[in-house]
């Protein structure tokens, strides 16, 4: 049977669907914009409930009789987490980096997604609907990304159960046999998608109180701007894991195309490795809280630049003195040690000095700092605080005082600002 509108009247119960996502819209208020935005589609191709990149929800009229209300209601908010964390542009981001191309591929790529956000959906009036997947499940810990998820996951004795599995193309990024396409009816564009997500983030921030702490984390991510910055960054990114003897190694994971012409042997094929990456945040007294709130928030960016390998992330505070090399946890533990002079040479001593040593260092700072002489051993880049009259900067027990510039050697980029050096 081909997907029909509500409209059409078909055998799907709306008034239960319907009652389903008004009790979400109740005990989730702040998603009840992405709620309501979502527009649904009847479809027997569905095994559950699905949703595609366009804010089209497709529904299974089987799956909506024999579930409960109260499951259902969590079913609706399960669905559009997936398009609010934009599961499906991360997906096809993982996919093209990775070569994951196929449908294997991509079913890891909705239970990652799935561990993602099931920790943040079900209790607080919400139920868990049998057989949703948590990531203790898969033995796997709470609270991280689809990104890192992904590279714990394979397909086997843990995952067995969850052939069945299909979220859509909106989880993924991989269209469907029953999706209506860009060019379908009902869909939203690319501006009113993005004013759903701005008006959730704004709902969220408003009460904070009353959203778990990864739809907080989400809210003040979405309501930070991109930053000019982060192309830089990423830039810096791929041309050290190209560069010369960066992220060579050899795997078994993907044999060598040259296995066929020696039978009997599975030869490894040579892969790169993402690069290692330094983070420096200066601490000094001249840099305060706002800055180094925003720190920790460049710092989630430089991970999802990596993939979401946080193991690839280090962290360390700099102020006249460098603090240890930290691998990065989580963000918002992050401990920033500080306030007194500034003097970042500390910090790339150390960084440099560090055990994997880092392909990539990052020192976010207000510019007040001694520089290194030398240029380092790996690439640089400098992310500057906003500072008004940043020329004019001064010590106040020294008014003669003129900060030096960032070296020539560094990718210079003002935080905030449309352009960098």
């Amino acid at each position: 049977m081909s997907a029909t509108t509500p409209e059409a009247g078909g055998r799907l119960d709306r008034d239960k669907l319907f009652a389903a996502r008004l009790h979400a819209a109740r005990v989730r208020p702040y998603l009840a914009t992405a709620l309501f935005a979502l527009h649904t589609v009847e479809s027997e191709r569905v095994p559950t409930m699905a949703v595609d990149r366009h804010w089209r929800c497709y529904v299974s009229p089987a799956f909506v009789d024999r579930m409960p209300v109260e499951e259902l209601a969590g079913v609706w908010v399960h669905e559009v987490s997936h398009l609010l964390r934009d599961h499906h542009g991360r997906g096809d981001r993982v996919a093209r980096e990775h070569g994951l191309t196929g449908l294997g591929d991509r079913l890891r790529m909705n239970i990652a997604a799935d561990c993602e956000i099931n920790d943040d959906v079900y209790g607080d009036g919400l139920l868990q609907p049998e057989g949703a997947v948590r990531p203790w499940r898969l033995q796997l810990p709470e609270g991280e990304l689809m990104e890192e998820y992904l590279g714990r996951i394979g397909l086997g004795a843990l995952t067995l159960d969850l052939s069945w599995l299909d979220c859509g193309s909106g989880a993924d990024g991989l269209e469907r046999e029953w999706d209506l396409g860009a060019d379908g009816a009902d869909g939203l564009s690319e501006q009113e998608r993005d004013a759903v997500r701005f008006r959730v983030a704004e709902g969220i921030r408003a009460r904070p109180g009353s959203a778990p702490r990864g739809w907080r984390r989400w809210a003040e991510e979405a309501f930070h701007p991109p930053q000019a910055w982060r192309d830089l960054l990423g830039a810096a990114l791929r041309s050290a894991v190209c560069g010369s003897g960066a992220g060579d190694d050899y795997s078994y994971g993907r044999p060598s195309r040259r296995s066929a012409g020696v039978p009997g042997a599975v030869l490894p094929s040579l892969r790169r490795r993402p690069p290692r990456v330094c983070v420096i945040i200066d601490t000094s007294g001249s840099v305060g809280d706002d800055e180094l709130g925003s720190a920790l928030l460049e710092v989630t960016a430089i991970s999802r630049a990596v993939g979401g390998r946080r193991d690839l992330v280090g962290v360390l505070s700099c102020d006249a003195a460098a603090g240890a090399v930290r691998p990065l946890c989580r963000a918002e533990g992050i401990p920033l040690v500080g306030g007194g002079g500034t003097d970042l040479r500390t910090g790339f001593e150390k960084a440099l000095r560090s055990r994997p040593r880092p392909d990539v260092i990052v020192a976010l700072t207000d510019g007040q700092t001694p520089w290194p002489s030398a240029r380092p051993s790996c690439r640089t880049v400098v992310g500057l605080f906003p500072r008004p009259g940043r020329s004019q900067a001064r010590r106040e027990n020294d008014p003669e005082y003129v900060p030096d510039a960032p070296p020539v050697w560094a990718r210079v980029v003002e935080i905030g600002s449309a352009s960098g050096g």
